[in-house]
């Protein structure tokens, strides 16, 4: 299949820009592939969309302000956004090394400096390039400089909380901050392990008081984790799908939700993905159908139409950006014709589009 196949029109009014005031307040298209029909209702009807004895499978990795302003010694500005460590040995506990994406007036070079904090003293932070790819990739040493020393591996995960940014996407034209609620509403209430530069964004529209109510009417509610690169939202640049390579993303899976998909699966119950990250997670953990390997390891799975999912029934997830790795996996579970069908319909109908938009489910 070609990249264009999946290409869809799209008012740039549409693209949603802050949240809704409650989380459970967005609408919810669901698409009904058994009678091939559509259905406008509101995410807080979820409970009553959903069969009593289902598995609802949630992504619990957190986002952490992970987009970090710095200068060059010559005074230029450099953005810095952290995405993963690297298990290289530095030889000091107050120095690490991360994959990062940058962006600056001119490029990186290695062996070049960048400062964290100086505010026209010394830096707190310092990060010297060490590696340097395409599309602004490059590793960075960073070495605190601080008053009082870090012996932790993960100070500067903990420096990044206090001094960062939420990583918003880029089609989100306004600065972190601009609404004080984003480092609460770009994160799902039940985010627990921190990893991520990008919320697993369908789970932004669960409320406590929806979990506890699906809860109550049978509902399982499970979890991995899947901490979110920005490979996951990397550009399709090939003009054939099969010849993109998608990111590696850590997936964890605890033996206790391979035990529970397991037990859903021969029982005959519906294991319902919340979001596309999760489905990733199901489909590239699982050994055979309706199995789940535990344990932690690297993911790749780039899911398209023509995937066998052996572990994913239903989905819950927003509305994707045109000719994206995400809307070719939604058209894997739901066929390409009923998404773009499905995409045609939100758009005539007003719904709001990507991370702070609305929602779909997919039964």
């Amino acid at each position: 299949m070609h990249t264009r196949d999946f290409d869809y029109d799209l008012p740039q009014g549409l693209i949603a820009q802050e949240p809704t005031p409650h989380r459970d307040g967005s609408r919810l298209l669901v698409v009904d592939r058994g009678s091939d029909t559509l259905a406008d209702r509101r995410f807080g009807d979820l409970a009553s969309l959903l069969p009593r004895d289902a598995l609802v499978v949630l992504n619990d990795s957190r986002v952490f302000p992970a987009r970090l302003r710095g200068r060059k010694p010559t005074g230029g500005g450099v953005e810095v956004l952290l995405v993963s460590p690297l298990p290289e040995a530095v030889g000091a506990p107050d120095r690490c090394v991360w994959h990062c994406l940058c962006r600056s007036s001119k490029g990186l070079a290695p062996g070049g400096e960048i400062r964290f904090g100086d505010n026209g003293g010394s830096p707190t932070v310092a990060a010297e390039v060490q590696r340097v790819g395409p599309g602004g990739a490059a590793d960075l040493a960073f070495t605190w400089q601080g008053d009082q020393p870090r012996d932790d591996s993960t100070w500067l995960m903990a420096w990044a909380r206090e001094v960062g940014e939420t990583p918003l996407p880029p089609y989100i034209r306004r600065p972190d901050g601009e609404l004080n609620l984003d480092r609460e509403r770009y994160q799902t209430v039940y985010a627990r392990q921190r990893g991520s530069v990008a919320a697993p964004t369908a789970g932004l529209h669960f409320t406590r008081p929806l979990l506890a109510d699906l809860t109550r009417r049978g509902v399982n509610l499970a979890y991995l984790t899947l901490h979110v690169g920005p490979g996951t939202f990397r550009p399709v640049r090939t003009d054939r799908i099969a010849e993109h390579h998608m990111d590696a993303e850590r997936v964890e899976v605890t033996p206790a939700l391979a035990d529970a998909v397991s037990r859903a699966k021969d029982a005959g119950r519906t294991v319902v993905a919340v979001g596309t990250t999760t489905v990733r997670a199901l489909e590239g953990m699982a050994t055979a159908p309706g199995r789940l390997e535990p344990g932690a390891r690297e993911v790749s799975l780039f899911i398209t139409p023509g995937h066998d999912f052996r572990i994913v029934d239903w989905l819950i997830t927003n509305f994707h950006l045109p000719r994206s790795t995400l809307l070719m996996l939604v058209s894997a579970l739901a066929q390409r014709e009923r998404v773009l069908a499905a995409y045609r319909h939100a758009v005539r109908e007003g719904y709001r589009f990507y991370s702070y938009g609305d929602a779909m489910l997919i039964r």
